[in-house]
C-alpha cells in the first residue's frame, strides 16, 4: 500500500479511494477557467470522486512558438487562488522555472514537475524545498525504475510529499504508449501513483506546428488504470475541447466525465 499523502481536504494513496486530477490544459482568458471549475465540482460531488482541479498559467513547451501559452504567473495564479477560495478544492499546476517555484507555492498545493523536466535537479530540489506536494510526471524517455533517482532528489531535499505520474513512453515518431506495469513498479516505491490519461493518448508533434491527440481512448485507459490499482486518474477536460487553445485533440469532453467516474469507481470497488 502507497503512502497517504494530505492535500488540502482530499488524501491521496494509503487505500483512499481514487481521486481526480482534472481541468482544462491552460487557464484562458475571461471566466472560462472558474466556469470549468465550477463544473468539475459539482460532477466530481455527484459522483463521490475527491478532486484537485489543475490548470496551467504557462504552458512553457509547446511546439510551436506562435501557439498559446496562458496568462503567466501572476494573471494566472490569480485565476487559481480564486478557484480554490470560492470552490474550497486543492489546485495543482506545472511549474517549468525554478524562479517561479517560491512565488507558485504561495498558491498551489500540488507543484507539478513536467515530464520533459522531470531529471531537472533544481527544479526539483527547489519544489521540494517549499515542503509542497511535489508531482513528478515520469518522462516519456524514462523507465519507470529510473523515477528511484528522482525520488532521491526530492526525499534529500526534505520533502517527502510526493506524488508519481505515468503519462506514457515513446514509441517511434508522434506517438505515446502505455505499459501498465510502470504503474506497479512505480509503487513499489512507496508513494502515491497517478495516470494521466490525457497525454497518454497525445501524439507529440503529430500535427506538425501542435501535438494531435487520440482522446476516444481516454476513457479504456482510464479504466485500465482503475484495474491496476492506481491511486489517483488525471484528465484533462473541456466544455469544448474542439475549441480549446490548447491540447485539445487530447481533452475529455466534460459531458463525458460524470459516466467514465462512475465506471471507474465500480472498477475500484471490484478490485479492492
Amino acid at each position: 500500500m502507497t503512502k497517504e499523502i494530505q492535500i488540502g481536504n482530499v488524501k491521496i494513496g494509503g487505500g483512499n479511494p481514487i481521486v481526480l486530477i482534472a481541468g482544462p490544459c491552460v487557464i484562458e482568458p475571461g471566466d472560462i477557467t472558474l466556469r470549468h471549475a465550477r463544473q468539475l465540482k459539482q460532477i466530481t460531488d455527484d459522483a463521490g470522486v475527491p478532486l484537485i482541479f489543475k490548470s496551467s498559467y504557462d504552458k512553457a513547451n509547446r511546439s510551436s512558438i506562435d501557439s498559446y501559452r496562458g496568462p503567466g504567473l501572476k494573471k494566472g495564479l490569480a485565476v487559481l487562488k480564486k478557484i480554490k477560495e470560492e470552490l474550497d478544492i486543492p489546485i495543482l499546476s506545472d511549474v517549468h522555472c525554478r524562479l517561479e517555484v517560491k512565488e507558485a507555492a504561495k498558491v498551489l498545493d500540488v507543484i507539478q514537475i513536467p515530464a520533459f523536466l522531470s531529471r531537472q535537479t533544481d527544479l526539483l530540489t527547489q519544489a521540494a524545498k517549499t515542503k509542497k506536494t511535489v508531482n513528478i510526471k515520469k518522462g516519456q524517455f524514462l523507465a519507470p525504475w529510473d523515477m528511484e533517482n528522482i525520488i532521491k532528489k526530492i526525499e534529500k531535499s526534505g520533502n517527502k510529499n510526493i506524488l508519481l505520474t505515468e503519462r506514457g513512453v515513446s514509441f517511434g515518431y508522434n506517438n505515446l504508449i502505455s505499459d501498465f506495469r510502470s504503474i506497479l513498479i512505480m509503487k513499489k516505491y512507496g508513494y502515491p501513483v497517478i495516470y494521466d490519461a490525457s497525454h497518454s493518448v497525445q501524439l507529440p508533434g503529430g500535427l506538425g506546428a501542435k501535438s494531435g491527440g487520440e482522446r476516444s481512448f481516454i476513457p479504456k485507459l482510464a479504466l485500465a488504470a482503475a484495474a491496476a490499482g492506481v491511486d489517483g486518474i488525471f484528465i484533462e477536460v473541456h466544455q469544448n475541447p474542439d475549441k480549446a487553445p490548447c491540447d485539445g485533440p487530447n481533452m475529455l469532453h466534460m459531458k463525458d466525465l460524470k459516466e467514465l467516474l462512475i465506471r471507474v469507481k465500480r472498477i475500484e470497488r471490484a478490485v479492492k
